[in-house]
């Protein structure tokens, strides 16, 4: 699947999920994604916690973050707002 198409999946929508990009059909954030992985859980794993993911979810949160990690000169900002085309304030 493309990047395109896995970034597809992410919604960014200030009146769901409090703004926070989340997967396409799901209220499942980005951000709970990756802590997961981050955490050492599998993609399978991420899975078996959240049935309502495939595994191209799990490439669409990746995507996102790296998606978002390019858009900001690959500095990851912490504690500050950005804005872009990716990134919503909360």
């Amino acid at each position: 699947m493309t990047n395109n198409l896995l970034l597809a999946r992410v919604v960014v929508n200030p009146k769901v999920c409090r703004g926070r990009p989340y997967i396409r059909g799901t209220r499942i954030y980005i951000a709970i994604i990756l802590d997961a992985l981050t955490q050492g859980l599998t993609p399978e794993e991420v899975i078996d916690h959240y049935p309502s993911l495939v595994l191209d979810d799990i490439h669409a949160a990746v995507a996102y973050a790296t998606k978002l990690a390019e858009e900001n000169d690959g500095v990851a900002v912490v504690n500050e707002p950005v804005h872009n085309n990716l990134f919503y304030l909360r």
